[in-house]
């Protein structure tokens, strides 16, 4: 049950769901690299904790190391990084949408990693996803005055986040544990983080204030350890492009959650978008 891909779908949606308000609460309180540096202090013990009870390895070889180095830099940093600059920018929800192009990202660049066309069924359901995702966000995206800065920043930081994603999945079929590799990935990204934030004079001590630490503690232990460890391992059961769809899927429960907690006021195009997203969910799980 624990590691059905269902089970993993709901364990990611929910952690990723509820990652964006804290996101947002970090990066206007210290500087966005060292939000993230903290955030994966705490995640990275808890990583390998994970690894060391379910029997993993750590000792690989220097080359799978050099992999390793990728996760961090593309998977626990950088795009962390662009993304919590491209807070400062533009409303969470709009985090969400650029976000959600990585379920298409992932399937372009899986098919060019591999040298083949990707399924059209598995476009057709990211496209139809995606467009249900930008009825649903168009009235914030037209409102943002700041919109195409921050769009470029969560673009790009989609980019690296794929690219990580396809870097996993061929870990994986070489028989590299999950935990592992996202211990030592997590590990890198904390040390890269550090070494930017020493040579750029950033303050490295937190934020002592509730929102801050109460976030930083949401973000590192289920934004983090549970989400990456349970979205991976579905990247290495069904695939890059189809795990990419969650992707697609968690801004409509982190709109539900605005709607709570931001005052979000619903509109006829985010019940149609709705409608597409489900509608492409469908497609991409009857997609082989």
């Amino acid at each position: 049950m624990f590691t059905s891909p269902a089970f993993l779908y709901a364990m990611v949606i929910f952690s990723w769901s509820t990652s964006w308000i804290p996101l947002t609460w970090q990066a206007s309180a210290v500087v966005p690299e060292v939000g993230v540096m903290h955030r994966f202090i705490i995640a990275t013990p808890l990583m390998a904790l994970l690894a060391y009870r379910a029997r993993h390895g750590f000792r690989f070889k220097a080359r799978t190391h050099l992999a390793f180095v990728g996760l961090g830099i593309c998977l626990f940093s950088t795009n962390f990084v662009l993304f919590y600059y491209g807070s400062l920018y533009v409303a969470s929800g709009l985090l969400a949408v650029a976000f959600a192009t990585a379920s298409l990202i992932n399937i372009l660049l899986t098919a060019l990693k591999d040298r083949n066309r990707p399924p059209a069924i598995q476009l057709i359901a990211s496209l139809i996803g995606l467009s249900g995702v930008g009825f649903v966000f168009y009235p914030e995206i037209a409102a943002s005055p700041a919109g195409t800065t921050g769009l470029i920043l969560c673009i790009t930081g989609t980019l690296f986040f794929s690219t990580g994603n396809v870097l996993s999945q061929s870990l994986q079929k070489k028989g590299i544990p999950v935990l592992s590799s996202s211990s030592w990935g997590m590990l890198y990204a904390s040390i890269l983080l550090f070494c930017v934030n020493l040579l750029r004079g950033n303050d490295l001590a937190p934020a002592l204030t509730l929102p801050y630490l109460g976030g930083l503690l949401w973000l590192a232990v289920f934004s983090s350890v549970l989400a990456f460890s349970c979205y991976l391992t579905l990247v290495g059961k069904i695939g890059a492009g189809k795990a990419g769809y969650v992707t697609i899927v968690f801004p409509l429960f982190a709109l539900l959650i605005s709607t709570a907690a931001e005052g979000y006021s619903w509109t006829a195009s985010a019940f149609i978008g709705i409608g597409f997203v489900i509608l492409g969910n469908i497609l991409m799980i009857r997609a082989k």
